[in-house]
């Protein structure tokens, strides 16, 4: 196994699940510093939902080790561990107002009820729900929810706060809103918040690092700036965002930069460690491409006009998908964009990410 680093607060330490012959994660190994927030990003079935239960104790490894703050926390039952977990459906009692919903684990402390009550109205100011404390659970809209589900977990105190996808249910713009908020709130309490979602905007808006998952295993992690900009497989690099992807051998090499027969594009030239002989894949972003007077020729397969940008398909001969282009509406009249127009490709050298196959 692998040795605790001082800097893990967390350490998910060779963790292995199996649900009979199926691997839901597969030797996960990974450190979460102290107050940091870390998501774990992936689609449906990938596995971070099962990892997440594991570090929360409704789950068990098959293998491998879970630590917190140091202390070996793998077979702890979830209520001798020192985190917390928010569920997607936010599990608000109903039947309850909103000073109850609060207050229902500090309860069982057998706090004094002034020392009670003065902890339930420091939760309801942290998530602005001031003079909530009455209303019913069954009152509150999606986002009042989800903060009074937040306010339950943190009246707690936890080393760790546990979320599974808190925002799912949201509409787009109060799931916006709430990101931010999250965001602040968790730079004001200072606790480690482990996160999951499906939603990359999500994971990149809001994350100090993102752990990108898929069939169980851990491809990278990464900050986010990291993770778009510099991918280390094809699978993260399509998760994250729309990448173009173009093959190419590796034909010389010229100190750290390759240079690469891209068929149809012709001979590009970037950095990568790949030898001379290697199929690669070129992976290009939209809107690292622009229009330009020269370049490679193409013609206009499709456009759609989405306010501050378009999006543009573009046919380039002997290149079996179209190429996306994402094109910033900088000015109020905008460049008109038909299909069939004829237009050019050009790009940066150092907009291409070279991917092994």
């Amino acid at each position: 196994m692998t040795e605790t680093r001082l800097d893990d607060f967390i350490r998910i330490q060779n963790v292995t699940k199996r649900f009979g012959a199926v691997a839901a994660v597969d030797d996960a190994d990974f450190g979460v510093g102290r107050g940091e927030f870390f998501s774990l990003l992936g689609p449906s079935g990938c596995g971070k939902t099962t990892l997440l239960r594991m570090i929360a104790g409704f789950e068990y490894p098959t293998d491998g080790a879970i630590l917190i703050d140091g202390a070996d926390i793998t077979d702890l039952p979830p209520h001798k561990r020192p985190s917390n977990m928010v569920f997607q459906s936010y599990a608000i009692f109903p039947h309850l107002n909103v000073f109850d919903n609060i207050a229902y684990g500090l309860r069982k402390q057998r706090l004094p009820r002034e020392e009670l009550a003065r902890r339930v109205d420091e939760a309801l100011a942290m998530i602005k729900l001031t003079g909530f404390g009455k209303r019913r659970g069954d009152q509150l809209s999606g986002g009042q929810r989800q903060r009074v589900a937040l306010a339950r977990a943190l009246i707690m105190r936890p080393k760790v706060l546990l979320l599974d996808e808190p925002l799912g249910a949201l509409d787009k713009r109060l799931r916006e809103s709430m990101q931010i908020e999250l965001r602040q709130l968790q730079k004001t309490v200072g606790i480690t918040f482990v996160f999951v979602t499906h939603d990359q905007e999500e994971a990149l808006s809001m994350s100090d690092r993102i752990a990108v998952m898929s069939a169980g295993k851990v491809l990278q992690i990464a900050e986010p700036r990291t993770l778009y900009e510099q991918p280390n497989c094809r699978e993260v690099a399509d998760f994250i965002g729309t990448m173009n992807f173009f093959a190419a051998t590796v034909t010389a090499r010229d100190g750290a930069v390759a240079v690469l027969d891209a068929g149809p594009l012709g001979t590009l030239r970037a950095t990568s460690p790949e030898p001379v002989g290697a199929k690669v894949l070129v992976a290009i972003r939209p809107e690292k491409i622009a229009l330009a007077d020269s370049g490679i020729a193409g013609t206009i397969a499709a456009s759609a006009y989405l306010g501050e940008r378009n999006h543009i398909h573009v046919l380039v001969d002997g290149v079996k998908e179209p190429v996306s282009v994402a094109q910033q509406n900088l000015d109020r009249a905008g460049q008109r964009l038909n299909a069939g127009d004829k237009v050019h490709l050009a790009w940066q050298p150092d907009a291409m990410v070279v991917l092994p196959v």
